[in-house]
C-alpha cells in the first residue's frame, strides 16, 4: 500500500512539473511570437506629418550631407599626418585625439545606450521578457567584454606575426653577417656569443632594432630593471632629452644603466613608437566596427521615415555627428600606418555606410515597420551592441592609452588643453541628442 501511494505522489509531481513546464514553454514562445511580430504600433502621432514627396526630397539632402560631413571628417587626419601641424606625434594630434574620444564617449553613453533603452521599453514590445530584465544594458555589457577579447586576440596576433617577422630578418641579417666574416677570416667562422640578459651588450627578451620594445617585451624588461629607472621629473627630463637628441644618437643611452646596457631607451619606451605598429592597428579596426555597425542603424531609421518633421532635424544633426566621428577615426587610423589601399577602403567603408542604410531604408520603407516589435527588439539589441564597443573603445583604448602614458604626465600644458577637449568633444556631441 504504502509503494502504491508513493507511486502515486511521485506521478503527480512529474504531472506538476510537466505542466510548470508546459505552461513556461507557452509563455516564452507567445513572447517570441509576438517580440517578432510586425504588426503597426503606435505610429498614429507620425501619421499627421506624413508627407512621402517631402520626405524622399529630405532623404536626398541628408544623404549629400551626411555624405560630405563624413569624408571631411576622416579626411582631415589623414591627410594632415602629412602636415607639420598635424603630425601624429605632435601635441595638436594628441589633444584633437582626445575631442575625438569624448565624441566617442558621447556616442555610445547619451546616443546609443539611451536609444537602445527606449527601444526595448517600448510599450510595443511584450511585458515578458522584455520588462523583467534590463536587456540593454546587459548588452552593452557582454559586447564590451567581447571587445576586450578581440582586443586581446587581434594584439596577440599582430605581436606574433612582427615578432615571426622579426626573427626571420635577424636570422637573415645574422646569416649574411657571419658569411662576410667567414670569408674576410679565410674560412674561419666568429663564434657568436650570446648574452644573458643582464649581459652589457645582449638585448632583453622583445628588445627590438634602434632600442624598440615589443609590448610583451616592454613589460619584461621592466620588472627586471625597475630599480634603474628614474622616476618623477628625471623622468620626464628624460623623455625630453630623448625626444629632442633621439634622431642624433641614434640607438644611444637617453638613460644611463652603468655597463648593463649596450643599448639606451632614449626613444625605446615611448609608447607611440611602441604601439604604433599593434595597436593603433587593431583599434582602427575594432572602432569601425563598432561606429559602422550604429551608422546602419541610424541610416536605416532615417530612411524607413516618411516624416519630414522628423527627418528635417536630423540632418544637421547626423552630419555633425557623422563628421566628429570621422574625425576619431580618422586619427586612429592615420596612427597605424596602414597602406594607402587599406587606408581608402576604411575611410569609404565609413563615410557611405549612413547614406546606404538611408539609401536602403528608402528602397524598403513601403513594407518595413519602424514601429513594430521585430524592428524594435532588433534596433534595441545592435544599439546596445554598439554602445558595449564604442564605450570600450573610448574608455580602455581612446582615453585610457593616452592620458595614462608618461608623455601626458610630463607635459602640464598637453594635461589642460586635453582635458578640455575631452570634455568639449563629450558636451558637444551630447548636447546633439535633442535634435537626433
Amino acid at each position: 500500500m504504502l509503494l502504491i501511494e508513493l507511486d502515486l505522489w511521485g506521478l503527480l509531481h512529474l504531472d506538476h512539473f510537466q505542466s510548470k513546464a508546459q505552461a513556461f514553454s507557452d509563455v516564452f514562445f507567445e513572447a517570441i511570437s509576438k517580440s517578432m511580430s510586425n504588426s503597426s504600433c503606435g505610429s498614429s502621432e507620425l501619421e499627421i506629418c506624413r508627407d512621402d514627396s517631402a520626405a524622399l526630397n529630405l532623404k536626398l539632402i541628408a544623404i549629400a550631407s551626411i555624405l560630405f560631413g563624413g569624408i571631411i571628417g576622416i579626411a582631415i587626419p589623414i591627410i594632415g599626418k602629412h602636415r607639420h601641424f598635424l603630425k601624429t606625434d605632435g601635441n595638436l594630434f594628441v589633444a584633437a585625439k582626445a575631442f575625438a574620444a569624448g565624441v566617442i564617449l558621447a556616442t555610445g553613453f547619451v546616443h546609443m545606450l539611451s536609444a537602445a533603452s527606449e527601444a526595448l521599453s517600448d510599450p510595443c514590445l511584450p511585458e515578458y521578457p522584455w520588462k523583467k530584465f534590463p536587456f540593454s544594458g546587459f548588452f552593452a555589457m557582454m559586447a564590451s567584454l567581447l571587445t576586450l577579447l578581440l582586443d586581446f586576440v587581434g594584439t596577440q596576433y599582430y605581436e606574433r606575426k612582427q615578432g615571426l617577422n622579426k626573427a626571420s630578418e635577424e636570422r637573415v641579417r645574422v646569416g649574411s653577417m657571419d658569411t662576410n666574416s667567414g670569408r674576410e677570416s679565410g674560412g674561419i667562422m666568429p663564434i657568436v656569443e650570446v648574452k644573458e640578459l643582464n649581459g652589457s651588450s645582449g638585448k632583453v627578451f622583445g628588445e627590438e632594432e634602434h632600442g624598440g620594445m615589443h609590448i610583451v617585451g616592454m613589460h619584461a624588461h621592466a620588472a627586471q630593471h625597475t630599480h634603474n629607472h628614474p622616476h618623477g621629473q628625471d623622468a620626464c627630463d628624460g623623455l625630453v632629452s630623448s625626444r629632442d637628441h633621439g634622431h642624433e644618437h641614434g640607438s644611444g643611452h637617453g638613460h644611463e644603466h652603468g655597463s648593463a646596457h649596450g643599448h639606451g631607451h632614449g626613444h625605446g619606451l615611448g609608447e607611440g613608437d611602441v604601439e604604433s605598429g599593434l595597436r593603433h592597428v587593431v583599434v582602427s579596426q575594432i572602432l569601425e566596427l563598432g561606429i559602422v555597425s550604429h551608422s546602419v542603424i541610424i541610416g536605416l531609421s532615417l530612411g524607413v521615415s516618411q516624416s519630414p518633421c522628423t527627418i528635417r532635424p536630423l540632418i544637421a544633426a547626423l552630419s555633425f555627428h557623422q563628421f566628429f566621428e570621422g574625425f576619431a577615426l580618422g586619427g586612429c587610423i592615420s596612427q597605424a600606418q596602414f597602406k594607402t589601399l587599406s587606408t581608402a577602403i576604411m575611410a569609404c567603408c565609413f563615410a557611405i555606410t549612413t547614406p546606404a542604410g538611408i539609401g536602403i531604408g528608402t528602397a524598403i520603407s513601403s513594407f518595413y515597420n519602424p514601429n513594430s516589435p521585430r524592428a524594435l527588439a532588433a534596433e534595441g539589441i545592435l544599439d546596445s551592441l554598439s554602445a558595449g564597443i564604442l564605450v570600450y573603445m573610448a574608455l580602455v583604448d581612446l582615453i585610457a592609452a593616452d592620458f595614462l602614458s608618461k608623455r601626458m604626465s610630463c607635459n602640464f600644458r598637453l594635461q589642460v588643453v586635453s582635458y578640455c577637449m575631452l570634455f568639449l568633444g563629450a558636451g558637444l556631441m551630447s548636447s546633439l541628442a535633442i535634435w537626433a
